[in-house]
């Protein structure tokens, strides 16, 4: 996940001091912007001797301590004929005792971006320790809550977190560009690399495998998946966390985006009581509100500027029965809201905004008449506290050093471009200039009768809406035995599900009976048998 709003934050972050001019010299010659771009995206200087340093520890989980060693440090990925080509930074987390050759599950774990650091959740998530967080509200200034993590997945998988090259402390080497590594492709490959480095040096083979990637992490799950058992390594299972798989959609003038985006829209609606015939609970609301996406509404916008009025007013109506809107305000937006509208729109007669990571959030702008939000109430709120809290946990708890400055996002270096092509397998027609990795997922899903995946979605989340996941998921193709292995879990949470305490505790549940089922299956003599679903984890295939 890259918070925009945390770019100008970055050289804060640096952990190392810059050292004074000496008074005598001469001040040097002003650069150019061309000059400071060129040495911006000069050859990084960094070594390519892998670091680590070690920090023991121990974490109750269920009552029952764990001692665990928390490691930092960097792995070497390099090309085919061995020349280094990129310093990847990790934190691992692994059970004291564990030795080469486990059969201990080990899962990697990464933000999205694209061009994130993994520090969100790394300090919010599964890991031994985390920042504790309450109320959707902003978080107070420092001293923050941070401490053991009962929720911790570390008593079913070690974790390990890995940083994308060119963001914390992951650069490339020698005269690597960093555009070698921005894009959809490049950036699968580097870190198909960084996990089988890890597993090789760490004798991590005999280990049951798993992913778990956020935001645009699932897009690059679903590519890596595949590639990392193109290249021999068959994962058990892949942990989507608030996905966006297919970028196609986010097109001007394609409705689908305005399909996925009502049910958010009508549990949003519910959260902040702006229903008039309000349901007792949101997974109500929402189910309304995919039939109604499915059936009338997509029914209307097919129909384009050819709609006629008297569906039109009826549509809207409907509509903002659902999402709070005025029936007159959908009508004027041609039923289409767009997000900044409907974050704006909702709570206007409170001089409210709703945050767009996370809609329980609320902020006020300068311009209660304006169209869109100032800034996302739900990213102001939390990114001081977790930068603050996992710059001192790093480089205080686990001792790591370093002269490079911890990169909030690789957006924050000049001359930032993401190549968005991607080689799908089976593409047919040539690369996909907006990627949907969802075809990369459906091919190793059928290829591995094995790999379990898992959705896990915030009702809340605005930046990745659970029905475009629905969506995408549900078009993979997958045959009936395939399909039984995707399954879907909801949380009354938003992107970082993770922030509300209730949530991630329903979340290490559900994972924990995940993790046991895919590692059974894999150990099994047969294939799996399709497994029954629960109420609460939600569909085992799409809903549509």
């Amino acid at each position: 996940m890259t918070l925009r709003s945390l770019l100008s934050a970055a050289t804060a972050l640096s952990l190392s001091a810059v050292p004074a001019l000496a008074q005598d010299k001469a001040p040097p010659r002003e650069k150019s912007a061309a000059d400071r771009e060129k040495e911006e995206l000069a050859p990084v200087k960094a070594s390519a001797v892998e670091t680590e340093t070690r920090h023991r520890d121990a974490v109750t989980i269920g009552g029952r301590s764990y001692p665990y060693t928390a490691s930092a440090g960097t792995l070497t990925i390099r090309d085919i004929e061995g020349k280094p080509t990129a310093s990847v930074f990790y934190t691992a987390y692994t059970l004291e005792g564990v030795k080469p050759g486990t059969k201990r599950p080990i899962t990697f774990l990464y933000n999205g971006g694209p061009g994130s650091p993994s520090f969100w959740l790394r300090m919010g998530s599964f890991a031994p320790i985390r920042i504790r967080t309450t109320n959707p509200e902003f978080i107070r200034p420092a001293p923050y809550d941070v401490g053991p993590n009962p929720d911790s997945l570390l008593d079913k998988t070690d974790l390990v977190f890995i940083d994308a090259v060119g963001s914390g402390y992951s650069r490339p080497l020698g005269d690597m560009r960093p555009q070698q590594f921005y894009g959809v492709d490049e950036d699968v490959d580097a870190f198909a690399k960084a996990i089988l480095r890890y597993t090789t040096k760490y004798g991590r083979w005999m280990s049951p495998k798993f992913l778990l990637g956020e935001s645009y992490g699932t897009l690059r799950s679903g590519a890596l998946a595949y590639e990392l058992q193109e290249r021999g390594m068959a994962l058990n299972g892949v942990v989507l966390l608030s996905s966006i798989m297919n970028y196609g959609y986010r097109q001007p003038g394609l409705d689908q985006v305005y399909i996925n985006y009502l049910p958010s829209f009508a549990a949003t609606a519910w959260y902040h009581n702006r229903l008039q015939n309000r349901p007792a609970d949101v997974a109500t609301v929402v189910e309304q509100a995919r039939a109604f996406a499915l059936g009338p509404y997509s029914t209307a916008l097919a129909k384009g500027q050819a709609i006629s009025d008297a569906e039109a007013d009826q549509v809207a109506r409907q509509m903002s029965a659902l999402i709070g809107i005025s029936p007159d305000y959908i009508r004027r937006s041609n039923l289409r809201i767009d997000l900044p509208r409907f974050q704006k729109e909702l709570l206007r007669d409170r001089a409210r905004t709703i945050g767009r990571f996370d809609a329980r959030y609320t902020g006020i702008d300068t311009d209660a008449a304006g169209e869109r939000p100032e800034t996302d109430a739900s990213s102001d709120a939390i990114s001081g506290a977790y930068i603050a809290s996992f710059t001192d946990y790093l480089t205080g708890t686990l001792g790591y050093k370093t002269d490079l400055p911890y990169r909030l996002s690789a957006r924050d270096a000049a001359g930032w471009t993401w190549n968005w092509k991607h080689d799908a397998p089976g593409r047919g027609m040539g690369s996909q200039n907006n990627p949907n990795t969802a075809i990369d997922l459906a091919a190793a899903m059928r290829a591995n009768p094995y790999l379990k995946v898992l959705s896990m979605n915030g009702y809340y989340d605005m930046a990745t809406p659970f029905f475009g996941t629905e969506n995408d998921l549900g078009h993979m193709m997958l045959e009936r035995p395939q399909q039984a292995n995707l399954r879907f879990t909801y949380y009354p949470a938003g992107h970082m599900t993770y922030l509300n305490p209730e949530a991630l505790h329903q979340m290490k549940a559900d994972l924990s009976r995940w993790i046991d089922e895919a590692v059974s299956d894999a150990r099994s003599a047969t294939p799996p048998v399709p497994p029954s679903s629960s109420a609460a984890e939600g569909p085992a295939s799409s809903p549509n």
